[in-house]
C-alpha cells in the first residue's frame, strides 16, 4: 500500500466510525388498503358447505380473501410482495391485523398473527378417494425474511371434536422462490361435512428502541390453494397456463408523468414493448396465444388492438415476453388522459379463467411518478448526526413549467412517532447531484394522506419555476425516521440521494421513494389559512390563535373519554404537553413560539394544527 494514503484512509475509518446515520427501509406499521377496505359482510352467503374442488389462486381485484371460501380477512391479497410467484395474486401473512394494523398482542418475544381460515367444506368421501390439499408458500419474499423462531403453520379441523391440530409447519427458509406442498387427508377425523383448514403464522417484532422504526414484518406468501379428490402424493403440477406478474407502465423511465410533458416528448418516452411474464404449470408443452387492447378511457373507445400470434410453452417454463408495440398515447384531451391497456392469454378450455387476463392504467395527469401508488416498505434516515439528514429524488421537466405542490406518502408510524417537521426541500442540479436549494418550506408536518394511497399534498404556496433537472425531498429536523412509503417492486435505480455531514450520496435501496412534485396550474386548497391542513380539517377548529393560557378544539368524532387525547410538540417532534381531550385545554406552561398540536383517538390522529403561544 502507498504510504501516502495511509493517513487519508485512517481519517474515513476514524470518520466512519464517528456516522452512525444511515439510508434504511423498514415493514410498514399499517396497511393503508386494509384500513380503506372494511371487512366484506359474509351474512348474505349461503351456510351450505363448500364443495370440491376447492381452489384459490388469489386472482382478484379485493384486497380480501373471497368470503365465497375463507371466513376470516386477517390476510393481504396482493401483486405487490412478490415477484416469483407461480401465477398472479398471492395472499401475504404478516404482523398486521384485519384493520391494517400492527396486532395489540404484538411483541418482540414472538405472537400468533394471521389466520387464513377457509369455510366448512364437505369432506364426506372414503379415505380411499385420496383426497388431498396442495399450495405454494413462500418465506419473505420482496417483504421482510421470518426470524429463525417465526413460522408458517397449517391446521387441520375435526368437525365432531370442534378441535384445531396442527399438520405442517415450515420455519423460515432462506432459499428464494415458492415451493410446492402437499398433504394428504385420510384420518376419518377429518372425513367430515364441516372440515376445514387454516394457515397460521408467527412473527416477532424487531427489538428497535425508537418507535418509529417499528413495523410490519415476518411475510409468508401462500398461492395456488387446491383441494380435491383422486390426487397423488406427485400431484403439484397445475393443468394452467396463467400470468405471473402484474402489468406495468409501458412508458420508458416513468410511471405516471403530466399530459402535456408526455405529448412534448413522447418520441423518446413512449415504450416500443407491452412487457408481460407468464408461465406454463402443467407437466405438458401448452399453446398460448396472447392478444393485447389499448382503450382510452375518456373517450370509451378502443385506440389500438392486436395479437402477438401463438406459441408453444415448454412445462414449468416463465416466459418473460415483450410484445413490440408500434402505437403512441394519443386523445383529444388538452390537460389528461387515461389509457387502459389489457393483455389476454387464450389458452386451453380447461385452464382456470380467472388469471389469463390482465390490466393496467395508465394515468397522464399533472404529475410525476416512479412509483406504482403502493407502499411495501418504509424509508428514511435514522441514527446520531441524521439531526440535519436531507433526502433528494430527481426528476426532469420537459418544458417550462411551474412546481405546485409535491405529494408524500408518510407510513403510518407506531404510537404516530413519526409525527416530526421536516423542511420541505427543492433543489436544482448540479453534475448529477442535487446542487442549490431553489424552494424550501420550514416546519411543515409529517402527514398520512387521505386517500387510499396515503399521499399527503404539500402546497408551496407561490409555485416554483422548473425546467430540465430538478430534486424534491425534505430535510430533518430531528433524528427520528419519518418513515416514507417506500415502492419495492417498482424499483428505478440512481435517482435517489441521501445526505449526511455535508456529502451526498447515492441511494442503496432498491425500489421507489413515494414523492411526487406537480406541476401545472396552481392546485386547489380547503383552505386559505394553512396550505397544508387535511381535506376534512375544515370540519375541526381551535381557537384563540394566537393563544397564551389556554386554547379551545373541536375535532370531529373525538369526545372526553380515556381514548380521547390532546398532544402538543414543538417543532423538533418533542411532546410537550399530552392531556385526555377537552374543549377547554390548558396552556400556560408553553413559552412563546409556534406548535403542532394533534387530536387523537387512541393510536390514531384525527388532526392536527399549528399553534403560536405568545406571553
Amino acid at each position: 500500500m502507498h504510504r501516502r494514503l495511509i493517513p487519508y484512509l485512517i481519517l474515513i475509518f476514524c470518520f466512519a466510525g464517528y456516522v452512525s446515520g444511515q439510508e434504511l427501509t423498514i415493514g410498514l406499521q399499517s396497511n393503508r388498503l386494509l384500513k380503506d377496505n372494511p371487512a366484506g359482510q359474509t351474512k348474505g352467503l349461503a351456510d351450505d358447505p363448500v364443495e370440491l374442488p376447492f381452489f384459490d389462486d388469489f386472482t382478484g381485484s379485493s384486497c380480501l380473501p373471497s368470503p365465497h371460501l375463507w371466513t376470516d380477512n386477517f390476510a393481504f391479497i396482493n401483486n405487490s410482495y412478490s415477484d416469483r410467484q407461480i401465477t398472479i395474486g398471492i395472499a401475504t401473512l404478516d404482523a398486521l391485523d384485519e384493520t391494517g394494523k400492527l396486532y395489540e398482542r404484538a411483541t418482540s418475544d414472538g405472537f400468533e398473527a394471521d389466520h387464513l381460515t377457509s369455510r366448512p367444506i364437505n369432506l364426506m368421501y372414503p379415505a380411499s378417494d385420496n383426497i388431498r390439499l396442495s399450495f405454494w408458500y413462500e418465506a419473505g419474499g420482496l417483504g421482510d425474511m421470518p426470524e429463525s423462531a417465526d413460522s408458517l403453520s397449517l391446521q387441520f379441523f375435526a368437525p365432531d371434536e370442534a378441535e384445531w391440530y396442527s399438520v405442517w409447519r415450515s420455519d423460515a427458509l432462506r432459499e428464494p422462490g415458492f415451493r410446492p406442498v402437499i398433504i394428504r387427508i385420510d384420518d376419518p377425523k377429518y372425513l367430515k361435512n364441516g372440515f376445514q383448514f387454516r394457515f397460521v403464522n408467527r412473527a416477532s417484532l424487531s427489538d428497535f428502541q425508537d418507535n418509529s422504526m417499528i413495523g410490519n414484518c415476518d411475510h409468508w406468501n401462500i398461492d395456488y390453494v387446491l383441494l380435491d379428490r383422486n390426487r397423488s402424493e406427485a400431484d403439484t403440477a397445475l393443468a394452467d397456463v396463467a400470468f405471473r406478474k402484474p402489468l406495468r407502465s409501458i412508458l420508458k423511465t416513468h410511471e405516471a408523468m403530466p399530459w402535456k410533458q408526455f405529448r412534448q416528448v413522447y418520441l423518446q418516452e413512449m415504450g416500443a414493448f407491452i412487457p408481460v411474464s407468464y408461465r406454463n404449470n402443467d407437466v405438458i408443452t401448452r399453446n398460448v396465444t396472447r392478444n393485447f387492447e389499448i382503450r382510452d378511457v375518456y373517450s370509451n373507445t378502443i385506440a389500438h388492438s392486436f395479437s402477438a400470434g401463438a406459441t408453444n410453452i415448454e412445462p414449468y417454463a416463465s416466459i418473460d415476453y415483450n410484445a413490440s408495440l408500434i402505437y403512441t398515447f394519443n386523445t383529444s384531451n388538452t390537460d389528461s388522459a387515461l389509457f387502459r391497456i389489457s393483455c389476454h392469454l387464450i389458452t386451453d378450455d380447461f385452464d382456470p379463467k380467472t388469471n389469463d387476463t390482465l390490466r393496467y392504467d395508465q394515468v397522464f395527469s399533472n404529475y410525476f411518478a416512479f412509483d406504482d401508488g403502493t407502499a411495501e416498505s418504509g424509508y428514511g434516515i435514522n441514527g446520531e448526526g441524521s439531526r440535519n439528514a436531507m433526502v433528494a429524488y430527481r426528476f426532469k421537466s420537459f418544458i417550462d413549467d411551474t412546481l405546485r405542490a409535491i405529494s408524500i406518502c408518510f407510513n403510518d408510524s407506531y404510537l404516530n412517532s413519526n409525527a416530526r417537521a421536516f423542511d420541505l426541500m427543492v433543489w436544482d442540479d448540479n453534475k448529477g447531484l442535487p446542487g442549490n436549494v431553489i424552494y424550501s418550506f420550514a416546519n411543515v408536518l409529517v402527514e398520512p394522506g387521505d386517500d387510499i394511497n396515503g399521499f399527503h399534498t404539500y402546497i408551496l404556496p407561490d409555485g416554483v419555476p422548473v425546467n430540465d433537472v430538478f430534486y424534491v425531498g425534505w430535510k430533518q429536523r430531528s433524528e427520528t425516521f419519518l418513515n416514507a412509503g417506500f415502492d419495492v417492486n417498482t424499483p428505478h435505480r440512481g435517482r435517489q440521494f441521501y445526505w449526511l455531514n455535508g456529502i451526498w450520496y447515492l441511494s442503496q435501496k432498491k425500489g421507489s421513494l413515494m414523492i411526487r412534485p406537480i406541476v401545472g396550474k396552481p392546485v386547489r386548497t380547503t383552505s386559505s389559512d394553512d396550505e397544508n391542513i387535511p381535506r376534512h380539517q375544515e370540519r375541526n377548529r381551535m381557537w384563540p390563535n394566537p393563544a397564551n393560557d389556554f386554547i379551545n378544539i373541536e375535532c370531529e368524532g373525538l369526545l372526553p373519554g380515556p381514548s380521547a387525547f390532546i398532544s402538543i410538540c414543538d417543532l423538533q417532534g418533542r411532546e410537550l404537553i399530552r392531556t385526555e381531550y377537552s374543549e377547554r385545554i390548558d396552556i400556560s406552561q408553553l413559552k412563546p413560539g409556534i406548535y403542532t398540536v394533534v387530536a387523537l383517538k387512541g393510536k390514531k390522529r384525527l388532526a392536527w394544527f399549528r399553534l403560536v403561544v405568545t406571553k
